[in-house]
């Protein structure tokens, strides 16, 4: 996002916390907790309202862990905040709601049209019906970041975390469903046991896992033109589809060993997206070893910045070393720094791409100077002990920026 201030453009790289939230994003925002509040309705009149807070808190517990670990691999160049929550939002509100009410009627549908009982139904629903309406639901909010937040979409990794959200918060709302009914069936508690070992336990990432595909798909499609976009898109949507009935096919057919073999597909989808992520973060990592040289003439950058720009753990030790000898103050402003560097890398391959035109890229590289020129002038001072070569830069030997 852009500010503009006397007559300069100005990048803020810490614009996810400090944006007024938009007109749109507040009105998403309230239409998605009144479907989540619709759903919870629907729970409430399938259960006493003792059954609705247990099941609740069950289906909540474990969300503030599975986040952590989803936001964990967003540390190269955080999303919006606001972006992320309304994904989550959705997940847990619109798609959810929606996809229930159609599962419903498809189920009594297949009742009626096929003559079978309601447990082969649900299988049958579930294999074929459940995977498509779902992940329909579920994928149209990463179609809208496409549209409307292209931007956002810079690789891989975007696309899986924004999935991963959405997906968190069907996952949530629909376990809320599967507490209910596992306290109303005959086995009760011990029912419960068992389905929150299930769902909460060993399965909190297949619907993540799941819409990962439409992520991934979207992400590509955002960096490319022409028309290998909708076929990106529409294979990544197929996948998460057919990902999502073979789960529920194992599951629901498979028995034990059926299920042991849905575990050991789901291990190496995921597998297969962590390598996708840590190659992604060394595409990040190379555009700044790439691009960021020929900056070197305005001091805003040298070798050591670009060293410490290189690796995570050495970007956390300049943030420690920042927060030590300036505050919060001087935490913020290498955050700050970090952040608008890793945004002009990428800045560069948009451009490079022909994603943006040369205006826009112009605005935005001055942003971002503006931004770490700030943020530099901004770190603190090296104890004059430890022989900090100047005003600003963290000392060689002491402070992460610098190689060796």
């Amino acid at each position: 996002m852009i500010r503009y201030s006397h007559g300069m453009a100005s990048r803020d790289p810490r614009w996810v916390l400090k944006e007024r939230p938009s007109f749109a994003l507040i009105i998403g925002l309230i239409v998605t907790g009144l479907c989540a509040l619709v759903s919870f309705a629907f729970d409430v009149l399938n259960g006493a309202p003792v059954q609705f807070f247990i099941s609740l808190l069950l289906a909540l517990a474990p969300v503030p862990l599975l986040l952590a670990a989803v936001l964990a691999l967003d540390r190269m160049e955080p999303e919006p905040r606001g972006d992320l929550i309304f994904a989550f939002a959705w997940g847990a509100g619109v798609a959810v709601l929606v996809a229930g009410v159609i599962n419903s009627l498809n189920l009594h549908y297949i009742i009626d049209a096929a003559n079978l009982s309601a447990a082969s139904a649900r299988n049958v629903a579930a294999t074929f019906g459940a995977p498509v309406v779902e992940e329909t639901m579920k994928g149209l909010v990463l179609l809208g970041l496409l549209r409307f937040r292209r931007a956002e979409l810079d690789g891989p990794t975007d696309g899986i975390i924004y999935a991963s959200m959405v997906g968190l918060g069907f996952a949530m709302s629909e376990n809320v469903s599967y507490y209910i009914a596992a306290l109303n069936s005959d086995q009760g508690g011990i029912g419960l046991a068992v389905t929150v070992v299930l769902r909460g336990v060993l399965s909190p990432f297949a619907h993540p896992l799941f819409t990962s595909m439409i992520g991934v798909a979207v992400a590509y499609a955002a960096q490319r033109q022409g028309s290998d976009r909708i076929f990106s898109i529409l294979a990544g949507w197929v996948g998460a589809m057919l990902l999502h009935g073979l789960w529920n096919g194992l599951s629901s057919y498979g028995g034990f060993p059926g299920l042991v073999i849905a575990y050991l597909v789901l291990l190496v989808v995921l597998v297969v997206l962590i390598a996708l992520v840590i190659g992604d973060r060394r595409r990040i990592v190379a555009l700044i070893q790439r691009y960021l040289p020929p900056y070197e003439p305005t001091k805003l950058v040298n070798q050591a910045d670009i060293f410490m720009l290189s690796a995570l753990s050495r970007r956390r030790q300049a943030r420690q070393w920042a927060k030590v000898h300036g505050g919060k103050r001087g935490l913020r402003a290498m955050s700050d720094y970090q952040l608008a560097a890793t945004e002009l890398g990428l800045l560069h391959e948009r451009a490079a791409r022909r994603m943006i035109d040369e205006q826009t890229f112009h605005e935005e590289q001055r942003a971002l100077l503006e931004c770490m020129s700030t943020a530099k002038a901004s770190f603190p001072v090296p104890p004059a002990h430890l022989g900090a070569a100047r005003r600003g830069t963290p000392p060689p030997g002491y402070a992460p920026g610098a190689p060796g």
